[in-house]
């Protein structure tokens, strides 16, 4: 052990003495890449999409850094929501609107349940690109590239090229998402007023109806009495919502690489926040590489593969100034490994005396395969990891500051159980996912509530103990 600590000490010191640079992970390890035939094409595009204009703001990703620094302190919960992948097919008005109201809905069933803000981090305007486990699958007896999102290629059978134009028409995707989310911001929808209204004509059990709708009744009965006093009401009329991804192909990040004038730091301006896989975190490679110089708050996913020094070697690269709000820990166990390993992560996070943002993604640990070939998730299961992690915080002088969740506002039927009833033999009944599966609208509140209860829990503890020790 003694002997791997220092290996990965030298690591560490190694990394941190080079010079940083938006190039600076070339040449170096890296997975998950794709695999282009035309480079001169892939050069003309890169230098297309590092012409265009950002698709954020750097004093957008300065606020949302300022928020999960409060996050860490527990006086904000982060709830980052979207699907496995978006699909430029399915970047219309009416999908958009569905994933931006789902949100809406659950932030607003854990601000009122809880009292403890929310800061929203949704999957979308950029999450094109998938890892896979191998560069290879069979189809009907066909061996085929892998799909890999539609930013590298394409899902049927006879577009899996990796194709270079595909960048940009993932940037100019992004840019037509994040266009219309403003919009709907700017325009009212998120205006506390109109909650009545963002209900998604799904159908929901009577027990979540009854709940969601004794939620909204109470915050509009609220509002009216709010606004008879002539209180100042313009922080019910807009939300804030960010956009992240998962940075993974680095020549495209680089590319929305930007030097912030008169600050002297670089931004990546294609998202408000990135995070690194579980598939491409190695302390020597290309990812932490590039990650541990751009000044986004950013995320990287641990899991039961994560050794303890190699979680404190992670946290000394991507935050050597420990800084508050910059990075994000994404833990992914799996409902039987999370009492085994997250007391020991949470112990290694803490022995560097470094600021980090606890989230729990209980949806990638939970994927299981049924006997027909549905890749689906538990409800059960995943609560069980999320309810585990809040308790296990807290059991560590520690605190679960926010959730990852695969989510979608269709009724697909991805994943089995919650209120929804979904069982295995239905999964078939209305399965869109092309990666993985993905939580209901019905399952989506359903897990909203489970977060409003249990910070609930948390909060009244922690009252108690305060009380307790001024007595």
């Amino acid at each position: 052990m003694a002997a791997t600590q220092d290996t990965t000490q030298e690591t560490v010191k190694k990394v941190l003495q080079r010079e940083w640079a938006p190039t600076s992970w070339r040449g170096l390890p890296i997975m998950q890449q794709p695999t282009y035939e035309d480079q001169a094409l892939l050069g003309t595009v890169l230098n297309k999409v590092a012409r265009l204009p950002p698709i954020v703001h750097y004093l957008e990703v300065d606020q949302l850094k300022t928020s999960l620094a409060q996050a860490c302190e527990g006086k904000l919960f982060l709830l980052q929501g979207g699907d496995c992948a978006e699909r430029f097919d399915e970047c219309t008005q009416d999908n958009i609107e569905k994933k931006f109201k789902i949100l809406l809905q659950m932030s607003m069933i854990i601000i009122w349940s809880s009292r403890v803000p929310v800061v929203r981090l949704a999957r979308m305007a950029g999450q094109f690109a998938k890892p896979r486990t191998s560069d290879w699958e069979t189809i009907n007896g066909e061996k085929v590239p892998s799909y890999k999102g539609d930013s590298i290629n394409g899902f049927d059978n006879s577009d899996r090229k990796h194709d270079p134009n595909r960048l940009l028409a993932a940037y100019f995707h992004s840019v037509s998402t994040q266009n219309y989310l403003r919009a709907m911001i700017s325009g009212g929808v998120s205006d506390l007023h109109a909650a009545p209204q963002w209900r998604l004509n799904n159908v929901l059990s009577k027990q979540v109806r009854e709940e969601y709708e004794s939620v909204v009744e109470k915050i509009i009965d609220g509002l009216n009495f709010y606004e008879t006093i002539h209180a100042q009401a313009e922080a019910t009329k807009s939300v804030s919502l960010f956009s992240s991804h998962e940075g993974l192909i680095l020549d495209y990040e680089e590319a929305l690489t930007r030097r912030v004038n008169g600050r002297g730091r670089s931004y990546n301006l294609g998202a408000h926040f990135l995070w690194i896989g579980d598939r491409t975190r190695q302390l020597d490679g290309a990812h932490i590489e590039y990650f541990r110089g751009i000044e986004n708050p950013i995320g990287v996913k641990i899991g039961p593969s994560t050794k303890p020094e190699q979680l404190a070697a992670l946290i000394q690269l991507l935050n050597p100034q420990r800084e508050p709000g910059r990075l994000t820990l994404i833990t992914r166990y799996g409902v039987g490994m999370i009492e085994k390993i997250l007391p020991s992560h949470i112990q290694a996070a803490k022995a560097t005396n470094t600021p980090v943002l606890w989230v729990c993604d209980p949806c990638h640990g939970n994927t299981e395969s049924t006997d027909n070939g549905f890749k689906t998730r538990n409800f059960d299961k995943m609560m069980g990891e999320l309810v585990k992690a809040f308790e296990i915080h807290a059991a560590n002088g520690s605190h679960l500051g926010g959730v990852h969740l695969e989510l979608t506002g269709d009724d697909v039927t991805e994943c089995v159980g919650g209120s929804a009833e979904v069982e295995t033999a239905s999964l078939s009944t209305n399965y869109q996912s092309f990666c993985d599966p993905r939580l209901n609208y019905t399952q989506s509140l359903d897990m909203a509530f489970c977060v409003a209860r249990e910070l609930r829990s948390t909060r009244d503890a922690a009252k108690a103990q305060e009380r307790s020790a001024s007595q």
